[in-house]
This record gives C-alpha cells, sequence and structure tokens, in this order.
C-alpha cells in the first residue's frame, strides 16, 4: 500500500473516532440535564404536599389538634419477666441463714453495703424503662459472685436480660474498688495488730502473707501461663492479714503459674517493706538482737530482716 493510502485511512479512522466521542459526549449531557429536570420536577412536587419536609406541624399533630387522631405515648418493647422471686421471697421472706448461705453475708450488712455503693451505682430512670434498683444491681452481682451459676441462670433468676446480669456485676466490681478498697484493705492500728499477734505467741509481728488461687476460665491468649500446679486455670491473689485474718494488704492479677515469691518481689507491700516504710520504726529487743516490726510466710517466701518463715 502506498503511503498516501495508508495516511488518507489513518486519517479516517481519527475522524470515526472522533465522531463516536463526540456523540457519547452529547448523549451524556441529554441524559444528565433529563435527570435534572426529574429531579427538579420531584421537589417541587414534594414541597408542595410533604408536610413533613416544611417547618410547620406535621399532619399527625394537626389531626391530632383537630381531634381527629388520640395521641399515643411512646414505649419500648421488651419481654415481660416476673421479679416476684427477689421482690417477694429474698427481700421479705428470707432469715439472716438463708442470707449468708446465698450472699455470703447477712442483710444488714447487704443494706449497708448498698448504701456505701449508692454515689456509684444510682441510675436515672428513663422513659422507656425504670432503672434497677441499688439493692437488685448489688444483689445480681454477689450472687452471680458467690454461686457457679450461668448469667443466663442468673438472669432468669433475678427477672432481667441476661446482658443486665454481666453490666451489674461490672458496674458493683468496679463501685467497690473505686469506693471502698482503700478504706476497708488498710493495715488500721499497727499497736493492735501486734499486740494480737504477741497474745497468739508471736513478738512484734504486723502481719502474715500467703497466696490464694482464684479459679477462672482458660483465656485464649497464653493459656498455659495460668494453669497452676495444681492443674487448673486460676490468678493469684496475694494478701497481707492481720491477726484476725482481715485483709490489710492485697495484690491480684498475676497468672497461676507465677510463684508466690515472684509475686511478693514485684508487688508494691515488698517495695515498701524493703524500705522501711509500710509499718512504724517500731523496734524491740530479743535477747541482745534488736528486732523490727516483721511479717510471717510460708517456706515459699524469702527470709529477709522483715519476714520470718519457718
Amino acid at each position: 500500500m502506498e503511503p498516501s493510502a495508508i495516511i488518507a485511512a489513518v486519517l479516517s479512522v481519527v475522524n470515526t473516532s472522533r465522531l463516536i466521542v463526540h456523540l457519547f459526549q452529547n448523549q451524556m449531557q441529554r441524559n444528565r440535564a433529563r435527570r435534572q429536570r426529574k429531579l427538579r420536577e420531584e421537589m417541587n412536587s414534594e414541597r408542595g404536599t410533604d408536610l413533613s419536609q416544611s417547618t410547620g406541624p406535621r399532619p399527625v399533630e394537626i389531626m391530632v389538634a383537630m381531634g381527629n387522631v388520640d395521641p399515643v405515648e411512646r414505649r419500648f418493647w421488651a419481654r415481660e419477666t416476673s421479679t416476684d422471686w427477689w421482690d417477694r421471697i429474698v427481700l421479705q421472706v428470707w432469715d439472716e441463714s438463708q442470707w449468708l448461705r446465698n450472699f455470703r453475708m447477712r442483710k444488714g450488712t447487704f443494706l449497708e453495703l448498698c448504701e456505701l455503693l449508692s454515689p456509684a451505682l444510682k441510675r436515672q430512670d428513663t422513659r422507656m424503662r425504670a432503672a434497677l434498683t441499688i439493692q437488685k444491681r448489688v444483689a445480681i452481682a454477689l450472687w452471680k459472685l458467690a454461686t457457679p451459676d450461668s448469667y443466663r441462670s442468673v438472669a432468669n433468676q433475678f427477672g432481667v436480660g441476661k446482658s443486665t446480669v454481666g453490666v451489674a456485676v461490672m458496674q458493683v466490681a468496679h463501685a467497690i474498688v473505686d469506693l471502698l478498697l482503700s478504706k476497708v484493705v488498710t493495715l488500721g492500728d499497727v499497736q493492735v495488730i501486734i499486740d494480737g499477734f504477741s497474745a497468739m505467741g508471736f513478738p512484734n509481728c504486723g502481719g502474715a502473707i500467703d497466696g490464694t488461687h482464684i479459679p477462672i476460665l482458660g483465656p485464649d491468649h497464653q493459656g498455659s501461663q495460668y494453669i497452676n500446679r495444681k492443674g487448673y486455670f486460676s490468678m493469684v491473689l496475694q494478701a497481707l492479714v492481720d491477726h484476725k485474718g482481715r485483709f490489710t494488704n492485697i495484690n491480684v492479677g498475676w497468672p497461676g503459674k507465677v510463684h508466690d515469691a515472684r509475686v511478693f518481689k514485684n508487688s508494691g507491700l515488698f517495695r515498701r517493706l524493703q524500705q522501711g516504710v509500710y509499718f512504724p520504726d517500731r523496734k524491740i529487743t530479743v535477747g541482745d538482737v534488736e528486732m523490727p516490726t516483721v511479717i510471717l510466710g510460708d517456706p515459699a517466701y524469702p527470709l529477709m530482716p522483715w519476714l520470718m518463715k519457718p
């Protein structure tokens, strides 16, 4: 093919392509104009008939005002449950032994606990539903913590939803930590504790320390770290107690596999005892030895100037 013929063919293809592009653009513009015209027509139509888009009263409000429609109070649908067991049996019928057996405390102690936790647990009623009372919220948490019942079982027992049980347990636990931990778990009067241990046969003793394992469900992440020497999943609770067995210092959260001595050495109690600031500076002389205030531990703990072990 001669060069002139090739050039003519190329020009023909280019011109044809330009024509197709031009026709396509014109069609797109016509479609866009048609859509905009239709949208304007719909908006004009709605502006004249739909009162819900205007600033004036809605059709339902107009009909209510004219007396054609009765207003209906909005309400939230919820599955109906029974609270008779809590309201009529537990609160009114149970005696002290039943309270102690099921809630691990007497009714008077329970009511006092509710009063102490009320600043953190009080909730306002809403238009949808009434808030759980503080007493019921605390009772749900105590029942779940004191029994091996499932969340579903506790929910059926108290006539609430399963998720409500989970929320109540966490709310009460956080309230106890925030409001009561620093007031209840405290060293108190050291001299009374020392006198108590002296009466039991050990002089100048400010407490006894040990660890206990709190059973938990096996976590998905690093579950083997939580298997203790007895073969079940747990977290370690380290506690220092006075002569009556009352907690004066706690440390909780270490995996069950961790040794008691390691938990102790990484606790704030160890640091304060090592610095000599946990107990008042009160030393006695035994024979010809000056003895500081000490704590007692089992063979798992290290022998220290302020920690005696067998």
